[in-house]
This record gives structure tokens, C-alpha cells and sequence, in this order.
């Protein structure tokens, strides 16, 4: 993957509406989650492409300060050849200070291809810079609407299994409202005074059948009796003998 087309992704990521995408979606949750998986993916496949850029320009860095150094240093031998001719011309030796004189020009010509190097990579280096800069500012703000993006989803799962409750209770009071318990109770009530009216009804029927009882055997002493005075009256005797 390519700097340009990391910034570009990430540029497209960070800035994705995300409630506008819950809105034109059927179902929220699966966007949110196919979401979530897509910048998750994002994020890795940056975070290896970041780490390798970063990486290659740590690798200039390096050749930079090396270039660096090493101008230093033939610009330190450049001087001690000078130095060294100086002294050699001085005691009078010219060939041999003509040599040190022309192993300080090689140094010297070596400090500048090392300057030259080092100052060649400045602007790429600055560049490269810039570019890692903007892709982990880039990095950072993906990562932060993963996390606004874990959060939604958790929301919009808690609210769904918010709702199914309160739909289980509706429908629960609904079906409740549609039995209407008291009028259940209502007729357990009926069919109980049903029942205690027939106990009723038996016990007065048991009751009747009793008087009936004593009404005959009532009846039975009242004939015994009005034979009884027949007899008398047969006999000589008097209704009122029989009263008394």
C-alpha cells in the first residue's frame, strides 16, 4: 500500500458520518459491526504501512548523521595532512609536504562528497517527515473513531435489548388488559355462590324432607287418636271423656 493511498483511506475513514451510514442503513447494528471490522482492518493494514515508513526514514536518518559524520571526520584529516605539509615545507622536505598537501585536498574532497550526501537528503528527509506526521495524526483519529464506533454499537445494543423489553412487557400488560383478571375473579366469585347457594338449596331440601317426616307421623297420631274416640263413641263414651 502506497503513502498516497494510506492517507487517502484514512483521510476517507476519519471523516465518515457515522450516523449519517446508521441512517441510511437497514439494520444499524450490522453496519456498525461490519464498520467496526473494517476499520479494525484499516487500522492494521496502516499501522504495518506507517511502521514501514517510519522505519525508511529512520534508515535516511541514519545515512544523513553517517554523512554527517563523516564530513567531520575528512575535514579532521584534511587538516592534519595540511598541518603535516606545513611542517614537512617548513623543515625544508617540499616532496613530501607536496604529498600531505595532496592527501589533504583527497580529504577535502571527501568531506564535500559527504556534505554534498547529507545535504542532498535534508529535503527528503523533511519531507518524509512531514508524510510519517500526517499519517500517524491520521492513525490517531482512525483509531479514535474505532472507538466512537465500539461505543455506538455498545449503545445501540443496550437501547435494542432495552426495547425488546419494554416491547415484552407492552405486550405482556397487553395481553393482561385483554383477559382482564377481574373478571376472571368476578366469575370464580359467581361460580362460588353457585355453589354455596346449591349447599343451600341441599340443606333445605334435607330439611324439607324431615318436616315431611314429622308432618306424617303428626298425621298418623292424629288418625290413631280419631279412631280412638270412634271406639269410645261405640263403646257408650264421650268425645270429651277422652279430652280431658
Amino acid at each position: 500500500m502506497s503513502k498516497q493511498s494510506i492517507l487517502g483511506r484514512i483521510a476517507q475513514l476519519a471523516k465518515a458520518n457515522i450516523n449519517s451510514l446508521l441512517d441510511q442503513a437497514e439494520d444499524p447494528q450490522l453496519m456498525l459491526d461490519q464498520l467496526v471490522r473494517d476499520y479494525s482492518n484499516s487500522i492494521a493494514e496502516a499501522e504495518s504501512a506507517i511502521a514501514q515508513t517510519i522505519g525508511n526514514l529512520r534508515l535516511l536518518e541514519d545515512d544523513y548523521r553517517e554523512d554527517v559524520q563523516s564530513s567531520k571526520e575528512w575535514g579532521q584529516k584534511a587538516l592534519a595532512a595540511s598541518r603535516k605539509a606545513d611542517e614537512l615545507r617548513t623543515a625544508g622536505n617540499s616532496a613530501d609536504a607536496d604529498k600531505f598537501d595532496n592527501l589533504a585536498k583527497v580529504a577535502l574532497g571527501r568531506q564535500m562528497q559527504s556534505e554534498n550526501e547529507a545535504k542532498g537528503a535534508e529535503p527528503t528527509i523533511t519531507a518524509q517527515t512531514e508524510v510519517v506526521e500526517k499519517l500517524k495524526s491520521g492513525l490517531d483519529k482512525m483509531r479514535e473513531k474505532l472507538n466512537q464506533l465500539s461505543a455506538k454499537r455498545d449503545e445501540l445494543a443496550a437501547r435494542a435489548k432495552t426495547a425488546q423489553a419494554q416491547a415484552q412487557v407492552h405486550d405482556a400488560l397487553k395481553s393482561i388488559d385483554l383477559m382482564d383478571p377481574t373478571s376472571e375473579v368476578s366469575r370464580f366469585e359467581e361460580k362460588v355462590r353457585r355453589e354455596e347457594a346449591k349447599v343451600r338449596g341441599q340443606q333445605e331440601l334435607a330439611s324439607s324432607s324431615l318436616d315431611a317426616q314429622f308432618e306424617s307421623l303428626e298425621d298418623i297420631g292424629e288418625q290413631t287418636e280419631i279412631e280412638a274416640r270412634l271406639a269410645a263413641l261405640k263403646t257408650g263414651g264421650t268425645s270429651g271423656a277422652i279430652l280431658s
